[in-house]
């Protein structure tokens, strides 16, 4: 059992694509204020589990869910019937894959989530859309063209763009999907800075199919296989010294 203060628990999480199913029985737990990686090859799980957090699969008919994944410290089950994907989605913020900044201004895209929430006050939205592009080290880039539209942004730009947008509403829980793999590998790099930074304020969970990432920025690894965990440790000891035979042959680029 690894040793951690949970900020969420998987406990036994099934997910089915209409009948097909693309996750099994899944246990472990996600660190407060921590990295957690998600790795495996491609259509092992990664996005699928990663989407259960935000409860982004009940945007579509047929997909189900079974087990729990309990959101702490008030023990919630986020794919619970009783739980408002709404609310969850304020709770657990997500930055995708490409960037995807809404067509609007650089500051109408970072205050989006908080005028959903109801804030109005002027003088508030100035504050938190100017914290929340300093969390996302954009400040100091945008603070003279906040009225220029988003699109006119660099790709790395945008990336950090839209974490400004997640990070706005304070949330619980950082989900990214695969946030670097458009990007060039000085934008990279300074994504990847950006979450080592901001794990000393919120809980990240990143799903990546490049090793060396999630060996840099991560503290625990979840090794996913054909919707099956195969093994979850601290990162340096599944990097090092891993349990799992097929860890150690995916992870060394042995694999298959």
């Amino acid at each position: 059992m690894v040793d951690l203060r949970p900020k969420a628990e998987v406990r036994n999480l099934s997910f089915w694509y209409g009948s097909r199913q693309a996750l099994k029985h899944l246990s472990f737990g996600i660190g407060e204020k921590c990295v957690t990686a998600i790795i495996g090859p491609s259509g092992c799980g990664k996005t699928t589990l990663l989407r259960c957090f935000n409860r982004m699969h009940d945007l579509y008919p047929g997909n189900r869910y079974e087990g729990e994944v309990l959101l702490h410290p008030d023990g919630v089950n986020l794919i619970g019937p009783e739980m408002d994907p709404i609310e969850v989605r304020m709770r657990i913020s997500m930055v995708f894959q490409k960037p995807n900044p809404f067509p609007k201004a650089i500051y109408e895209n970072v205050a989006y989530g908080l005028r959903v929430r109801g804030l109005r006050q002027r003088g508030l939205l100035d504050e938190k859309v100017e914290q929340a592009l300093r969390d996302a080290a954009l400040w100091e880039e945008v603070k003279d063209q906040l009225h220029a539209p988003a699109f006119e942004l660099s790709g790395g730009q945008q990336q950090r763009l839209c974490i400004a947008r997640a990070l706005a509403t304070d949330p619980e829980i950082l989900l990214f999907d695969e946030p670097t793999s458009a990007l060039d590998p000085i934008a990279t790099g300074r994504v990847e800075e950006l979450i080592t930074e901001l794990k000393d304020r919120v809980t990240i969970v990143i799903v990546t199919h490049n090793m060396q990432q999630a060996a840099r920025v991560s503290n625990f690894t979840a090794f996913l296989y054909l919707g099956e965990l195969v093994e979850f440790d601290r990162t340096e000891k599944m990097f090092t010294n891993p349990s799992n035979k097929l860890t150690e042959e995916y992870i060394t680029g042995r694999f298959g």
